[in-house]
């Protein structure tokens, strides 16, 4: 039988550890954002031929943060107009086929589904922003020395742009757009619905990069033993200290408290990847309307019952 790798459920509905965020979190991230502004909102779509008579598929690219050059697909319902839509973002350097069927299955189901691949882990998205610090293997580490040049603040900010691009196409109801994810998606949803008044739901399945301070302490698999290695590597208190303050600024559980939409979470009780006390640290901040799925028998993985929930979460919420 499998066992929980964390706490009791009981202790983790309560589980609400102090925020870390920085004295000028707010405004790294208003900077940030008035940065991306800075770059026109331009995309381009180039049709792809796939399998199907109800879907249209679209190779999408547009520029992100600070210009970058960021690729992903675009799945629109054939012959329909004034469609609600939906982002999604993908796990931790892995997307099967670049999730075409995924993106595409979901379309079917009524949206206009935008899928942006993340800058340098997937399809032609590429990472453009100079990291001087020393890093490992992987992206965790990559510009980890200073907020500033840290890897996922400008995957945070395509985020916000991939939003932007699918509320701007003309077959979309900018009025009714989510966005949605699992693992590093997950949190990526969370960040996109934090620093963009745009999504009006947010759904996370067991989303990651949530609760630094106790990842650091617990997690023992990848993708958060690259922060343990480089801890091990650079093995100076003053790089560690700065370290954290870096990812202080890049925690969801901080970020997730400027959530205004809707939002929707999953949490598989037995997860050794994402722990789920990190979840929960994101989740119990939320300032929100908000649900969570629990499941007391699954992990790191495709959980049907919170699926079929989240089906319904965006179809109460988008029509």
């Amino acid at each position: 039988m499998p066992q929980q790798t964390d706490m009791p459920l009981h202790e983790l509905r309560a589980y609400k550890p102090e925020l870390t965020k920085p004295k000028d979190f707010d405004e790294f991230w208003d900077h940030s954002l008035e940065e991306l502004a800075r770059t026109p909102i331009e995309y381009s779509l180039a049709k792809v031929a796939y399998p199907s008579r109800r879907a249209e598929l679209f190779k999408v690219s547009f520029a992100g943060f600070k210009g970058a050059a960021i690729e992903g697909w675009l799945a629109l319902p054939a012959g329909e107009r004034r469609l609600p839509g939906i982002v999604t973002y993908h796990g931790y350097n892995w997307s099967p086929d670049g999730d075409i069927h995924e993106t595409v299955n979901l379309c079917l189901q009524g949206y206009a589904v935008l899928h942006m691949s993340t800058r340098g882990q997937q399809g032609g998205s590429a990472d453009n922003v100079i990291s001087p610090h020393g890093s490992i293997a992987g992206w965790l580490t990559k510009g980890i020395q200073h907020p500033e040049h840290y890897y996922f603040r400008g995957v945070f900010m395509d985020a916000v742009r991939a939003v932007e691009v699918l509320s701007s196409i003309p077959e979309v109801d900018s009025g009714r757009i989510a966005v949605a994810g699992a693992s590093q998606g997950g949190g990526i949803a969370l960040a996109a619905a934090a620093f963009s008044p745009i999504p009006v739901v947010a759904c996370a399945d067991y989303p990651g990069f949530t609760n630094f301070e106790r990842i650091i302490d617990t997690a023992d698999t990848m993708p958060y033993q690259e922060l343990n290695e480089y801890f091990r590597r650079y093995s100076d208190p003053v790089i560690e200290q700065q370290a954290r303050k870096t990812l202080a600024y890049h925690d969801i559980m901080n970020i997730g408290t400027r959530i205004r939409c809707h939002t929707f979470m999953t949490v598989g009780l037995v997860d050794n990847i994402t722990p789920p006390s990190t979840i929960f640290a994101a989740y119990n901040h939320l300032n929100c309307s908000k649900e969570i799925s629990v499941h007391r028998y699954h992990g790191h993985e495709f959980i049907p019952g919170a699926h079929r929930r989240k089906l319904e979460t965006l179809l109460e919420r988008l029509y």
